[in-house]
């Protein structure tokens, strides 16, 4: 008997079964264990790429807690702080996860995973949320230091299912913008040079550290268009209950992963040529 395909929206018998989202997802959920499956087998990775933010949290935190340099009226300053590590420490991690398309490039991996009938998006998706899944587990060990340290953080089991919600979006779009990079550098070393370059920027014109306005105009500009102030607005708003416009905070993450999908996925092919 010959072999018979099966396609989205048919099955072995050559009815229609198989709704296209279902095995696009399933295609993106298969893509995200293989990457899981990494992370088991090095789980030390996760202790080392947390000190940088727990530092932040022990030092910068505690030291401007104290100084009272940075105005964010009756909260404490480690509490306005410990979102915006958070968001932080996630965008670090996925702004480099391109460095791993690169080496499956290089390894033959990522030409064998174009020429399966797997879209191009959902090779992206799955790759953009593994990163984010990556990131997440490295997220959950700094918000326990920010427990310890006292940060009033909510208990709410919805609120803080909104924060991971948050997390990932943001963490994936940000693993799309280092996939376009890698489509543009072509190289680990132009990606880390890259990366290098624009993660500082990213941080610090955001409100990671400090209100909006007490930046300069121009920088309060790039502020508004960078996409870490709104997954920081949204962290602030469900883990501490500050003022958070939510919904236009969800709109920007989708809006920006949705947009870093198509373009990383455009990007794709040229890293095999």
């Amino acid at each position: 008997m010959a072999d018979v395909a099966i396609r989205p929206g048919a099955d072995a018998a050559g009815t229609v079964s198989v709704p296209p989202w279902r095995w696009f997802s399933n295609r993106v959920y298969a893509l995200c264990l293989v990457e899981l499956q990494k992370l088991r087998h090095d789980r030390t990775e996760l202790v080392t790429r947390a000190v940088q933010p727990v530092l932040w949290l022990l030092i910068f935190g505690e030291t401007f807690n104290r100084v009272h340099a940075i105005p964010t009226g009756k909260l404490p300053y480690l509490d306005y702080l410990a979102p915006g590590v958070l968001a932080q420490s996630g965008m670090f991690v996925a702004v480099f996860y391109g460095i791993m398309i690169i080496w499956e490039r290089d390894a033959g991996v990522l030409a064998k995973l174009m020429v399966t009938p797997t879209p191009r998006a959902a090779l992206v998706t799955g790759k953009a949320f593994s990163a984010a899944v990556r990131a997440f587990v490295q997220v959950l060990v700094v918000l326990v230091v920010a427990a310890i340290l006292g940060v009033d953080l909510t208990t709410n089991p919805l609120e803080l299912a909104g924060a991971a919600l948050v997390v990932v979006l943001g963490c994936a779009f940000f693993a799309t913008l280092s996939m376009t990079i890698a489509g543009l550098a072509l190289t680990r070393e132009r990606l880390m040079g890259i990366g290098q370059a624009i993660t500082m920027p990213l941080f610090f014109a955001s409100n990671a550290l400090y209100p909006v306005k007490v930046m300069p105009g121009w920088v309060r500009w790039f502020s508004h268009v960078n996409p870490l102030s709104y997954e920081v607005d949204a962290l602030r708003g469900l883990l501490i209950g500050t003022h958070a416009d939510l919904l236009a905070d969800f709109a920007v993450l989708f809006g920006s992963l949705a947009i870093g999908i198509c373009v990383a996925s455009a990007l794709l092919k040229r890293l095999v040529r």
